[in-house]
């Protein structure tokens, strides 16, 4: 990690309100589908969807009805509630991929939304040979994991020290996994640093 991503610090606490427009933003994207339904087919290849930090595969469900329609074999990670990197859940998540990757026969996409976008990417970093593509949407793979406002959070439902790097899962967060990867962020996402 550079020196300037260590010394980053959390952003202002009262850009966590900004947090509170994904009711409107979902409302936006419900009004957008006949304008994204112009949206290419996909090849229905497997793609796998990972939640944030305290979200579960409910909190994805838009976004994976929208690739199912589009043509793509979607999952959910099947794990509930996304309380961080707890016992057990780097093997589901791994036995997941070896599944979704046995089963079609092909490589997998992995699309992660916050602390999902980072599991995705350690994922990737372990499995290129079965993980075609990365897409983090608001994940803060970059950063000292305490430049968030995410982190006493993530210290509370998985009961592990955000600061704490697990070279196991995929070795450190800000290395670049082997496979193509697109992270998507929005200036005021970045001033919040973690959704």
């Amino acid at each position: 990690m550079t020196a300037t991503a260590q010394a980053l610090s959390p952003p202002s606490k009262t850009l966590m309100f900004l947090e509170g427009r994904a009711f409107s933003e979902l409302g936006a994207f419900l009004g957008a589908l006949p304008l994204l339904s112009l949206a290419p087919k996909g090849d229905g290849h497997p793609v796998l969807v990972l939640p944030g930090l305290v979200a579960s595969d409910t909190s994805t469900r838009p976004l994976r009805s929208f690739l199912k329609n589009r043509g793509y074999a979607v999952s959910g990670w099947r794990q509930g509630r996304n309380m961080g990197l707890r016992d057990g859940v780097e093997h589901a998540m791994v036995d997941l991929v070896h599944e979704l990757s046995d089963v079609s026969g092909r490589k997998i996409s992995l699309v992660g939304w916050s602390l999902g976008g980072l599991y995705a990417r350690q994922l990737a970093k372990m499995m290129p040979e079965r993980v075609r593509s990365v897409i983090t949407l608001g994940s803060p793979f970059a950063g000292h994991p305490k430049a968030t406002n995410a982190w006493r959070i993530y210290e509370m439902a998985s009961g592990r020290r955000a600061d704490e790097e697990d070279s196991r899962f995929g070795g450190p967060l800000s290395e670049t996994p082997p496979v193509p990867t697109t992270a998507i962020f929005s200036v005021s996402l970045a001033s919040t640093r973690w959704t």
